[in-house]
This record gives C-alpha cells, sequence and structure tokens, in this order.
C-alpha cells in the first residue's frame, strides 16, 4: 500500500489564563461598627414609644411654628430628650442621665434670655449634650462626632419606626392606610370650605375655631423633625453605637530624644513669652512697651494669635501624648514634666490673652464678639488644667466627659451672667458719654432692660424705646426678659432724639 505522508500535526491547545482568584478583603473594625450600627435599624421600635415620639411631635408643631422662642419651645426641647430617660434611668446609666439634666437646663435658657445668640447658642450645647448622653459617648472622638452620630442615627431610625409600626398594625396594614387616607381627605375638606364661609359670613367665622392654614405647611414640617429627633434619642438611647467607647489606635511611641527635643524647644519659646509678657503687661510700661503705643494698643495687637496659640497648645499635648516615649518609668517621668511645662506655661498665655483682652475693653468698650472669645478663652485654659491633672494622675479616661461638663457648663453659665445686660454695665462704667456707642447698645436684646432702666434721662428712654414689643399675651411665647422689658414699656417716654449712623451722644 502507498505510504501516506503524515498530516501536519494540530496546534497545541493553549489553556486560557486563569482569572485572578478575588479574596474578599476582611472587614476592618469601621466596617464592624457600620454593620453593627445599621442592623439595630431592622428591629421593630416598641409601641410606647412610639407613641410618645408622635405626641412630642404634634406637640413641636403646633407650639414652635408661628410664635418667638419661649417657654413653649423650651418644653418641647426639654421632651424630645426625655424620650431618651426612661432607657437611661433603667440602665443605671447615671452619669448620662446627670448630662441630660445639663442639657435640659441649657433648653430652659430659651425661656429666661431673649438674646439670640445665647439662645442659638444654648440649643447647640444641648443638642451636643443630649447626643453624647443618649449615645454613651465616653471618648474623645466619639463626643467630637456627636453631630456625625446623630445625623446617622436619624438615618437608621427610620426603618426602626417603620418596623415598629408594621409588627404595631399586623395584618391590619391596608385598614390603617384606608382610615388616614380618609381622615386626610375629611380634613383637607373642612379646611378648604370652612375657610370659604367663614370669609363669606362674619357670624359663621365667629363660630369656626380660628387656624392659621397658612401655618399647617410649616407646622407639619417641623412636626416631622420634632418626632424624628425624639425618635433618634429613643433608638440611641436603646442602641447607643459601638464606636461610644471606641479609642483611637494606639500610636507608635517616639524616641525619648526624637520626641523630647521639639517639646523642650517648644517649652522654652512659651516660657520666654510668657516672661515678656509679665513684664510689659504687670511691670513698668515706661520700660516694657515701645515709645509712644498705650497700653490699650499694646494689648489690641496680638490677642487673637494667642488664642489661637492656646487651641494650637491643645492640639499639639495630644499628639505628642499619643507618640510620647512609654518604655520604662523614666519615659513616663518625663512625658509628664515636659507636658506638664508645656499645658503651666500655656495658662501664662491664658492670663497674658484675658488680661490684653481687659485693657482693650476698658478703652474700646465689651461687645458680644469679645466677651465670646474670653469665654472661650477660658474654657481653653480650664480644658489645660485638666489635662494637667490626668497628666499628674497618670489616667485619662474621665478626661472626654469632663471636657464635655466644662464646655457645656461654660455656656450655661455665660447665659445665667446675662450677657447684653453685661455689656451695657461696663460700657456705661468704664466710658464717658462721648465714646458710648450708643447704637451698638440699642441693638442689643430685651435682655438689656433692667440694666438700662437705671439710667438718667434722656439716655434712658433713648435705649429702652420700642422695647418689649415682641412680648405678647401668648403663654406658650412667654420669656423672662421679653417680661421685663415689656413692663418697662409704660414708663418709657417717646425720646426727642437719638442718634443716628455718624452722630455722637
Amino acid at each position: 500500500m502507498p505510504a501516506f505522508a503524515a498530516g501536519p500535526s494540530p496546534a497545541p491547545a493553549y489553556a486560557a489564563p486563569a482569572r485572578p482568584v478575588t479574596v474578599p478583603r476582611p472587614p476592618t473594625t469601621v466596617d464592624r461598627m457600620l454593620r453593627s450600627f445599621w442592623a439595630a435599624g431592622r428591629r421593630a421600635a416598641p409601641v410606647p414609644t412610639l407613641a410618645v415620639c408622635v405626641a412630642v411631635g404634634v406637640v413641636g408643631g403646633a407650639v414652635l411654628v408661628g410664635r418667638p422662642p419661649g417657654i413653649g419651645a423650651a418644653v418641647v426641647g426639654m421632651l424630645v430628650c426625655a424620650a431618651a430617660v426612661p432607657v437611661v434611668v433603667r440602665r443605671r446609666r447615671f452619669g448620662d442621665l446627670a448630662l441630660l439634666v445639663l442639657g435640659a437646663a441649657l433648653l430652659a435658657v430659651v425661656a429666661v434670655r431673649t438674646a439670640g445668640w445665647v439662645v442659638a447658642l444654648c440649643v447647640v450645647a444641648a443638642c451636643w449634650v443630649a447626643v453624647v448622653a443618649t449615645a454613651s459617648a465616653r471618648t474623645a472622638p466619639s463626643a467630637v462626632l456627636a453631630p456625625v452620630t446623630a445625623a446617622l442615627g436619624a438615618v437608621r431610625a427610620v426603618p426602626w419606626v417603620r418596623h415598629g409600626a408594621g409588627a404595631a398594625l399586623g395584618g391590619r396594614r391596608h385598614e390603617a392606610v384606608t382610615v388616614l387616607r380618609s381622615a386626610a381627605i375629611t380634613v383637607g375638606l373642612l379646611v378648604v370650605f370652612g375657610a370659604l364661609f367663614a370669609s363669606a359670613d362674619r357670624v359663621f367665622a365667629s363660630l369656626v375655631p380660628q387656624v392659621h392654614v397658612d401655618r399647617l405647611p410649616g407646622q407639619v414640617l417641623v412636626g416631622a423633625l420634632v418626632t424624628l429627633g425624639a425618635v433618634t434619642a429613643a433608638h440611641l438611647a436603646i442602641a447607643p453605637p459601638v464606636w461610644s467607647r471606641a479609642r483611637l489606635p494606639q500610636a507608635p511611641a517616639a524616641r525619648r530624644v526624637e520626641w523630647l527635643v521639639p517639646i523642650v524647644a517648644l517649652d522654652a519659646l512659651v516660657v520666654t513669652f510668657v516672661a515678656v509678657q509679665a513684664v510689659a503687661l504687670l511691670g513698668d510700661p515706661e520700660r516694657a512697651l515701645p515709645s509712644g503705643v498705650t497700653y490699650a494698643e499694646y494689648a489690641r495687637q496680638g490677642f487673637a494669635q494667642l488664642v489661637v496659640a492656646t487651641a494650637l497648645t491643645l492640639v499639639v499635648v495630644g499628639v505628642a501624648a499619643r507618640r510620647a516615649p512609654r518604655t520604662d518609668a523614666r519615659d513616663r517621668l518625663v512625658v509628664r514634666v515636659a507636658l506638664g511645662v508645656l499645658c503651666v506655661a500655656t495658662l501664662g498665655v491664658v492670663a497674658s490673652a484675658l488680661r490684653r483682652l481687659d485693657l482693650y475693653v476698658d478703652v474700646f468698650g465689651l461687645t458680644r464678639l469679645r466677651l465670646l472669645v474670653a469665654v472661650a478663652e477660658l474654657v481653653m485654659g480650664a480644658v489645660l488644667v485638666l489635662v494637667l491633672v490626668a497628666g499628674a494622675r497618670g489616667s485619662g479616661r474621665w478626661f472626654p466627659r469632663a471636657a464635655v461638663w466644662v464646655v457645656a457648663s461654660a455656656v450655661l453659665g455665660l447665659a445665667i451672667a446675662n450677657p447684653d445686660a453685661v455689656i451695657v454695665r461696663h460700657n456705661l462704667e468704664t466710658q464717658t458719654s462721648s465714646t458710648i456707642d450708643l447704637l451698638y447698645l440699642q441693638g442689643l436684646s430685651d435682655d438689656a432692660a433692667p440694666v438700662i432702666d437705671r439710667l438718667e434721662e434722656p439716655m434712658r428712654s433713648c435705649l429702652l424705646y420700642r422695647r418689649g414689643e415682641q412680648a405678647d399675651d401668648d403663654p406658650l411665647s412667654w420669656a423672662w426678659g421679653r417680661q421685663l422689658a415689656r413692663d418697662l414699656v409704660p414708663t418709657v417716654p417717646t425720646p426727642s432724639w437719638c442718634p443716628t449712623p455718624g452722630e455722637v451722644w
């Protein structure tokens, strides 16, 4: 048989390149915290808690819209915080309960003071304190991130409420939706036709309860927000986030020389500056001050820089404490001494800044901003003292809560001191009549009225004229400062002349 040549050999088969195997990334600590946090939103809210929160929302919508802040707003704020109290008491979290009481005291300022900036500051501080208390924040990061916790808690509370409402209704959800739809249609028809008939006939209008239809959208929105706030407070108290007790991971310790050199250099710089300030502000001004420069002008220069330096010192101390060497007892002693010297010297910077401000306001007058900056500097000084105590004790677990108490108590103390009245009293005692800025004093709130009432005419009538006009007979908008100003109205004659921009007294 003929031989056949072998055909071409088949091409070798090439295997497709293997796809890389994706190894799932292990969850980080943050991932685990967030998963645990959101998992609490899949539970059902207790029906009594939902009922209380909805009732608080209804009260808030009816009280907060259409009237100036007063005792009604203060009560609504306290009711929102009170939604978390049963859980806090049941779990014996008495430290958190004390913070909630402090928050309630801050909210009570709304019923006492009328200065908008004081009320706003107290409300913000109360919200911060309430979140720290309900979330049981125990560490510095959790206390600083309280606003983030509140925002995430509000988002988490929505499914919690939905599951709770679903569990309460059970198989009657369709019936509930039907009832709500019927009620909404009924209310809408009554409001529309009632408004038409009331506008057409005065006799019928006298029989119809006074309803401000234009306020209804705002009341619904505010009521929903108040309900959400109460629900968030209750849910944070029931299921606090796991990061409430989380601490920053321990940073690697620096070597002793590497850590000590910059801290000692900063110590020397701050101590030298404080010594110069002691000579300039407490010693002989003829030798310490430049020629032609008064105390007030000298004090005015650099005050803002000293405030920033105080704040930066707190940051430096925090970072240095994390990176401090801690191999043995000698390292710990070196750290305490170096940081202690820095804190004590910075207290001298605080004293210098306050002394500068005191000299400055004696000449140029006291204002809200200057008073607020002085309080902020005092708060930073108090926090420095807490740092010194923590360093001396060798433990700072109590420090974050103590700092929260210091800040919130300072805000409450500022409100109790009645800052607008303090401004009027200080400026009238330290300045001559030709240098008093009456236009600025006229712009202060009704809280200053009792101090102004002790002035002589015509300055008294000029500063008291048209005060207390916002006061009305609505008990829900009552505020003590507004009422005091209103009581003075009958005794205030119409001023014959008051300064206008560009004029002096």
